[in-house]
């Protein structure tokens, strides 16, 4: 069982933004080994969902940065399992989260996203489809994603 939690960046509790630093840190810096300055700006001005488990520790986590930031429209960012809950779905169920989350604050589900282009497939299941452009972001191939 997920409990889960979407707060603006202002209504984070520190324990909350510190467990999102280190989660992210693990995977997006250590475990993939990519160099790079995690927190940044957008985190200001993103709303953030979190997924604990029953021991509150964070297990799940996105950000749904404001439109007009990364790109004309809202979009999804820094979407991360932690490696010892993969292979449960428990990627669905935040992506699930994710959507209805923004469809009930913007009243909408149009969202972009820069996804790691060996996970097009996972995104395309949530109605995301490609824009075909393709680039490296620190190293790593990434396809720019829509959805409707």
């Amino acid at each position: 069982m997920v409990r889960w939690k979407f707060s603006s960046f202002e209504r984070l509790t520190k324990k909350e933004l510190h467990q999102i630093f280190i989660l992210r840190q693990r995977v997006f810096i250590v475990e993939q080994n990519c160099p790079y300055l995690d927190a940044d700006t957008k985190d200001l001005d993103s709303f953030h969902l979190m997924g604990f488990d029953k021991a509150n520790n964070l297990i799940a986590y996105l950000r749904l940065v404001k439109a007009g930031i990364s790109y004309k429209e809202p979009s999804f960012g820094r979407i991360v399992v932690a490696p010892e809950n993969r292979q449960i779905g428990l990627g669905g169920l935040l992506m699930q989260e994710g959507i209805r989350r923004s469809i009930n604050l913007l009243g909408s589900a149009t969202n972009r996203i820069s996804a790691q282009s060996h996970l097009v497939p996972f995104y395309e299941k949530f109605g995301f489809v490609s824009t075909n452009k393709e680039y490296l972001e620190d190293n790593i191939p990434h396809t720019e994603m829509i959805k409707q």
